[in-house]
C-alpha cells in the first residue's frame, strides 16, 4: 500500500527530521500542534498543518489517540509516524490505526505489547530464558506495596516507567525517604509523558556498561542490524 499523505504526530525536531525524510521520498506530509506550539517550527515544514486540543492544552492532545485518528480521517490522511515518545509506543495507536485502515510507521500492535511495556517485555526475556536483574514481583498499586519491593530486591535500586523511554518517569532510589518522593514523581511524569502511570522497581547497577545492538526489519522479510552502540552514558539514567 502507497502512502500518499503521512501525518507525523509528534512535535519538534522530531517531527521534522520525518518531514525531511518523507519530502525525499515524495510523501506529502501533515503536522500537528497544540496552541503552545503554535510558533514552534515543525509546523511550518509540514505540507498541511492542523491544531489539535484546547488553548489551554499544551501536552495532553498529543496523546490523544481517537482526535489523531479523528484527524487523519477528517484529511485524507493515510499514514501515521508516532516519531519517539509520547503515542510511539502505545499499540492502541497501532490496533486503531490498523482498525481504521491507516498505515502505522511502526510494529505490530501485538509486537509493541510484547515489547514496549518493559514489564511485558521482562516477562517475555523470562520465557526466552534470558537472564534479569531483579526486579518487583506486585505490582506496585500504591507506595505500601512499592516499599515492601524495595525491601525485598534492596537499595539502590531503579523507580522506571513501565512505558515510554527517553529517561522519562525515571528515578534512581536509596532509601526510603527518596521512594516516597519520587513514587509519585515519577507515577506523574509518566502520566504526562505517555498516558500511563504504570512503574515499578528494578536493582540499581552502579557504573554499567550498556552496549546495544540494534535491529530493524520490515514486513518484507528483511532484517539487518545498525552495529553495536555504547549506551553507558546517557542522560537521565536511561536504561
Amino acid at each position: 500500500m502507497k502512502i500518499t499523505k503521512l501525518l507525523v504526530a509528534n512535535r519538534g525536531e522530531i517531527a521534522i527530521r520525518v518531514f525531511r525524510a518523507a519530502s525525499e521520498l515524495g510523501i506529502p506530509t501533515v503536522a500537528l500542534y497544540t496552541y503552545e506550539d503554535r510558533y514552534s517550527l515543525h509546523r511550518y515544514k509540514a505540507d498541511e498543518a492542523y491544531q489539535i486540543g484546547q488553548d489551554d492544552e499544551p501536552l495532553r492532545p498529543y496523546l490523544d489517540i481517537e482526535g489523531i485518528i479523528k484527524l487523519a480521517k477528517e484529511n485524507g490522511i493515510d499514514a501515521i509516524h508516532p516519531g519517539y515518545g509520547f503515542l510511539s509506543e502505545n499499540a492502541t495507536l497501532a490496533r486503531r490505526c490498523r482498525e481504521e485502515n491507516i498505515i502505522f510507521v511502526g510494529p505490530r500492535p501485538e509486537v509493541m505489547e510484547a515489547l514496549g511495556d518493559k514489564v511485558a517485555a521482562k516477562e517475555v526475556a523470562l520465557q526466552c530464558g534470558v537472564p534479569l536483574i531483579e526486579s518487583s514481583e506486585a505490582d506496585l498499586v500504591d507506595i505500601d506495596v512499592a516499599l515492601t519491593e524495595a525491601h525485598r530486591i534492596g537499595y539502590p535500586v531503579m523507580l522506571k516507567a513501565a512505558s515510554g523511554g527517553g529517561g522519562r518517569g525515571m528515578r534512581v532510589i536509596r532509601d526510603d525517604e527518596q521512594l516516597g518522593k519520587g513514587f509519585f514523581e515519577a507515577r506523574n511524569e509518566a502520566l504526562n509523558a505517555f498516558g500511563d502511570d504504570t512503574v515499578f522497581l528494578e536493582k540499581f547497577v552502579e557504573r554499567p556498561k550498556h552496549i546495544e545492538v540494534q535491529l530493524v526489519g520490515d514486513q518484507h522479510g528483511h532484517l539487518t542490524h545498525l552495529y553495536e552502540r555504547d549506551c553507558s552514558v546517557q542522560r537521565r539514567f536511561q536504561k
